[in-house]
């Protein structure tokens, strides 16, 4: 009896450490000797969607499942194909319409493992100069717009936007021009409007832009933005390190839902905008859960605009949230 008492006694200890070092009545989280890579190159654009990540690595979230991230600032998961095929780029977030492109056009399969932001009026919209002639979306007809890359998430919406105007998307000239240097090329008359999102939008704005269109409103309010995503080759072969990158990050997603303090903690280490500017200016919504349902609206605008050679089923390219640890 009292060897048996002894067993338990020593069982239960055993037991309470292993929550104690877990923090508390939580699960454990993933065992770094079961990721299949605990290092990973995430690709990131220079916009505030991508917040999740750097919070994520700024509370731990990351270090507590076993991953050590390095980060790159990217434009567009098109402009580093190379990158993600040969693996020097792990997971990415991607505009939709670039994710949902990838996988129509057969350059890559992916996996998308988690939401980023969805739309709000005021994040994203077309501006021109401040004595620009053009004052009516109509007056975009057979004229030069900077967007950061091709046939993506700007030229889709502009599209959305421009068919209430009579206008198609060719009859518009779009040249690709990397945020950051949108504005020189605006200011010095390269182009006569350009596409941006926030913080790009309000800078160029404080800086004598006018806005012409804002393109998260009627046919594409609300609509699903950017997320996370992997090839599927790689999301097969690091199943482990796949689920430990969506529980991180889905903790940081909540926190980035509900606090403005947080985004403004992290959206100044890797874009040009004072705290002070990320506490105020138009930001969008951070989703806490992955909706194929929701992302598929994206898909069916493509489909529609000509961007997609058959319709994709979003839900296909979704890979299942895993229980949080």
């Amino acid at each position: 009896m009292e060897s048996g008492s002894a067993i338990r006694a020593f069982t239960a200890l055993a037991a309470a450490l292993v929550l104690a070092a877990c923090g508390g009545g939580g699960q454990a989280a993933t065992p770094s000797g079961s990721l299949e890579k605990t290092t990973l190159t995430i690709g990131v654009s220079p916009t505030p969607s991508s917040a999740p990540v750097f919070i994520a690595e700024r509370k731990g979230f990351f270090k507590a499942e076993g991953l050590t991230i390095k980060t790159e600032i990217i434009q567009a998961p098109q402009t580093i194909m190379p990158k993600i095929l040969n693996g020097a780029i792990d997971v990415f977030k991607g505009s939709y319409v670039s994710l949902i492109n990838i996988q129509d056009s057969g350059a890559a399969k992916l996996k998308i493992l988690s939401d980023s932001l969805q739309g709000a009026p005021g994040i994203a919209g077309v501006v021109v100069r401040k004595d620009s002639p053009l004052q009516t979306p109509e007056d975009l007809k057979d004229k030069t717009i900077a967007v950061n890359s091709l046939n993506n998430l700007g030229t889709m919406s502009m599209s959305a936007h421009l068919k209430a105007y009579e206008v198609t998307p060719k009859q518009v000239k779009f040249v690709a021009i990397d945020f950051q240097a949108q504005l020189a090329a605006l200011t010095n008359e390269q182009v006569d409007a350009a596409w941006m999102v926030e913080p790009f939008l309000s800078a160029a704005q404080q800086a004598g832009a006018r806005l012409l269109l804002d393109t998260n409103t009627g046919p594409t309010d609300a609509l699903p933005i950017d997320g996370w995503a992997g090839t599927q080759e790689w999301v097969s072969r690091h199943p482990n390190t796949a689920a430990a990158f969506q529980r991180a990050v889905s903790k940081a997603q909540r926190l980035a839902a509900t606090s403005r303090a947080e985004l403004a903690e992290v959206v100044p280490l890797y874009t040009q905008t004072p705290k002070q500017a990320v506490m105020t200016m138009a930001m969008g919504t951070f989703p806490t859960s992955l909706n194929a349902k929701r992302i598929q609206r994206v898909a069916d605008l493509m489909f529609e605009f000509g961007y997609l050679k058959a319709k994709v089923d979003v839900a296909s390219m979704v890979v299942p949230e895993p229980r949080q640890s």
